[in-house]
C-alpha cells in the first residue's frame, strides 16, 4: 500500500492522456512505490509498465498455460497485448525515434527474467547501454517536459525526430524488444530528453475506467494501482 510520502509526491502529477485503448494493468506504477522501478536512474522513479492480460485466467499474458509456457515457452506474437497501437498522451515534437532493434520471437520467462539481471548487472551509462534496455522507443518532447515509450515492436515506429504529433496520434506498437520480459509498454515522463540524465515526472491519467465492485467505474485525474484492471475512455 503506498505511505503518505508517496501520495504526496504525486499531488503536482502533470496529467496526460491513457496511451492505451482497451484493456490492461499497471505492474509497476507510482500509485504503490516510489520510485515504481526500484530506481532512479533513467529518468524511470515514477514509470508505469502496462501490461494485457486475460481478466477471465488471471495474470496470464498469453492464452497458453502457465506450465506450456514455463516449459516450452509461447510465441511473443500471439500475447494479448502485442502489436497494439500506443497513442500520443499530449501534443508533442519527436526527438528520437529507435527502430530496427530485433525482437525475441519467443517468450521464455527464465530466459527473459535471466536476460533483465544480466542487463542490470552488465549496465553502463552510454547510448549502447540505453538503447539495449530500452528496446525500440521514442522520445516527445511536450512543453517542458519529455515522454518517453519503451520496447516497441520492430518495424512499428511510426515517427521520426523533428516530426510534430498530436494528441492520440500512434507513435508505434506494443512489443517486446529490449530490457522486457513480455510483450509490455514502459511510459514515463522526465524532466529532460536523455533518459541517462533526466530525472522522472510525476505523472496521472485525465480518464479511464477501472473495473470495481463488479462494474466499470470511470475516473479523472489519477493513477492506477498495480492491482487494478483498466481500461481507455477513447477510442
Amino acid at each position: 500500500m503506498a505511505t503518505p510520502a508517496v501520495h504526496a509526491e504525486l499531488d503536482d502529477a502533470r496529467v496526460v492522456d491513457f496511451p492505451l485503448r482497451g484493456e490492461w494493468m499497471a505492474v509497476h506504477t507510482p500509485a504503490n512505490r516510489i520510485p515504481s522501478h526500484g530506481t532512479d536512474m533513467l529518468g524511470q522513479r515514477y514509470a508505469f509498465d502496462l501490461i494485457r492480460f486475460d481478466p477471465r485466467k488471471g495474470s496470464r499474458y498469453h492464452p497458453a498455460g502457465g506450465l506450456r509456457t514455463l516449459l516450452f515457452g509461447v510465441p511473443t506474437r500471439e500475447c494479448h497485448g502485442w502489436g497494439e497501437p500506443i497513442h500520443a498522451p499530449l501534443d508533442g515534437v519527436v526527438i528520437a525515434a529507435r527502430d530496427g532493434l530485433p525482437e525475441r520471437g519467443r517468450i521464455h520467462p527464465v530466459r527473459e527474467l535471466l536476460l533483465v539481471l544480466k542487463n542490470g548487472l552488465t549496465f553502463r551509462p552510454t547510448p549502447h547501454h540505453l538503447h539495449r534496455v530500452l528496446g525500440n522507443h521514442v522520445i516527445l518532447r511536450c512543453g517542458d517536459v519529455y515522454a518517453g515509450f519503451a520496447h516497441l515492436a520492430t518495424g512499428s515506429v511510426a515517427v521520426e525526430a523533428g516530426q510534430e504529433v498530436r494528441v492520440r496520434d500512434v507513435l508505434g506498437r506494443v512489443g517486446h524488444t529490449g530490457n522486457s520480459t513480455a510483450p509490455h509498454l514502459h511510459f514515463q515522463l522526465m524532466d529532460g530528453p536523455d533518459p541517462l540524465t533526466a530525472r522522472g515526472v510525476p505523472c496521472a491519467f485525465r480518464e479511464y475506467e477501472v473495473w470495481r465492485d463488479g462494474a466499470w467505474r470511470r475516473v479523472e485525474r489519477a493513477i492506477p494501482k498495480n492491482t487494478e484492471r483498466i481500461r481507455s475512455v477513447t477510442g
